[in-house]
């Protein structure tokens, strides 16, 4: 495994542009199974989840034309049946969590598809629940294959059906899935409590391009109309919102000063104001947003003086891939906060390895932290530690570029699968981080 070792301290200055969508690439990615005509992608961040999807769509038969970097074209004509329904297929989708969303499409298209436990981060159990519910829904029946170790989904005889659903969460892929069978479902589909994100909002706008009537698009009543007849199209990705809000954290953590370029502001949601709660400054200018040089940051009460929440919640809430940032960043505000994050189970345990920092933080329950901010007055120390997923990965990477010294995170492939060449750009902006 591979490391960075990062010489914390230095203040950091300059302007950086976030990557496009990890979480909209996975999905309009998984779209291009739905037709025969090329769809061209644009903005597609060069990181491992990404890379490792294409991959197995290129072993599933589907053409792949690199056009640049960040711009790809797929042509589906023909998958490879053989190949979908293999033990290499299973094994190699059970360690790519982005391989949920090809279930849908497959299903839709070839009648059948198969199921394996999702991969990806050790943040606790990822219900699949939503997804097989779902697709139940449109018609499509489940039994577990022991001998493949996965669900094996199977269409009626005719093609999925439209129907009524409402689920029992707003899960975004699975929703994503869902409607992504919906568009080549007999008739209408109507998904009540589907998840809204801005990137759930791109897969309907895709979709729409392609031929598919939605209707409800960027709320939780979404009416999708399948048609066989579905074209291709060329659609952008946005900036990644995570990437946004993990350079508002850094900023503030070095007390530095940094311009995020092009973050598409009318899709962050309540991002800025949720990193403003904690005393830090953004302006916005246009479409960019500047973070200030600050010497503290106050973390606001509750209007009765109280310690403030900061929690995760479904779309137009915040988004809990952020808490970890957030959760970073208070350790160094005035003032104390409680993080929590509801979703998974596991996704605060890296906190053990901010506490070794010499941060303050009460963890009260797998859920639950309380951060009691140092003001800068007891800059963390400089550790060794290894990243448990991507956003403890980041967050513990910006907890070493502000503390003084030398630490050294491992297992940084982790941070890889969502930050494209984080060191390489990092560094343009002052930080000091080598791999070995």
């Amino acid at each position: 495994m591979s490391s960075f070792i990062i010489e914390g301290g230095r203040k950091l200055s300059g302007t950086i542009e976030p990557q496009g969508a990890k979480n909209e690439a996975l999905q309009v990615i998984s779209a291009c199974l739905l037709t025969t005509q090329e769809v061209t992608i644009e903005n597609i961040p060069d990181i491992v989840d990404v890379r490792n999807l294409i991959g197995l769509l290129e072993a599933m038969g589907v053409k792949v034309t690199r056009n640049s970097k960040h711009c790809y074209t797929f042509r589906a004509e023909t998958i490879d049946t053989d190949y979908v329904y293999s033990m290499d297929f299973i094994q190699r989708s059970s360690k790519l969590r982005g391989s949920v969303l090809l279930i849908g499409p497959l299903l839709a298209r070839l009648g059948r598809a198969y199921f394996p436990k999702p991969g990806g981060d050790q943040i606790g159990r990822r219900k699949v629940d939503t997804h097989i519910q779902g697709l139940m829904a449109l018609g499509a029946t489940a039994e577990y294959d022991h001998e493949m170790a996965s669900f094996r989904l199977e269409a009626p005889e005719g093609g999925l059906k439209g129907s009524y659903m409402l689920l029992d969460e707003a899960s975004v892929t699975g929703t994503a899935n869902i409607i992504m069978a919906a568009a080549l479902a007999n008739g209408e589909t109507t998904i009540y409590n589907a998840a809204c994100e801005p990137y759930l909002q791109q897969l309907c706008r895709m979709l729409t391009s392609m031929g598919v009537e939605i209707r409800g698009m960027g709320s939780n009543l979404v009416t999708v109309s399948g048609t066989a007849d579905i074209r291709g199209t060329r659609h952008r990705i946005l900036p990644d919102m995570i990437e946004v809000g993990s350079f508002i954290g850094l900023t503030a953590m070095t007390q530095s000063s940094i311009t995020i370029r092009n973050v598409s502001i009318d899709n962050l949601g309540i991002i800025p104001q949720s990193f403003r709660r904690l005393g830090i400054k953004i302006q916005q200018q246009g479409d960019d947003l500047f973070i200030p040089e600050q010497d503290t940051f106050e973390i606001e009460t509750g209007l009765d003086g109280s310690i403030p929440t900061i929690a995760d919640a479904p779309w137009p809430g915040l988004t809990p891939d952020l808490l970890s940032v957030i959760l970073v960043a208070a350790t160094q505000c005035k003032g104390s906060v409680l993080i929590h994050q509801k979703m998974f189970e596991s996704r605060l345990f890296f906190v053990d390895r901010l506490i070794d920092m010499g941060a303050q933080i009460i963890l009260c329950d797998p859920h639950r932290a309380v951060v009691i901010g140092l003001d800068h007055r007891y800059p963390l120390r400089a550790h060794r530690m290894s990243s448990p997923d991507i956003r403890a990965g980041i967050a513990l990477l910006i907890a070493a570029l502000s503390a003084k010294g030398t630490s050294v995170i491992g297992n940084i492939e982790q941070i890889q699968r969502g930050y494209e060449d984080i060191d390489i750009r990092l560094n343009a902006l002052g930080a000091s981080i080598a791999r070995q």
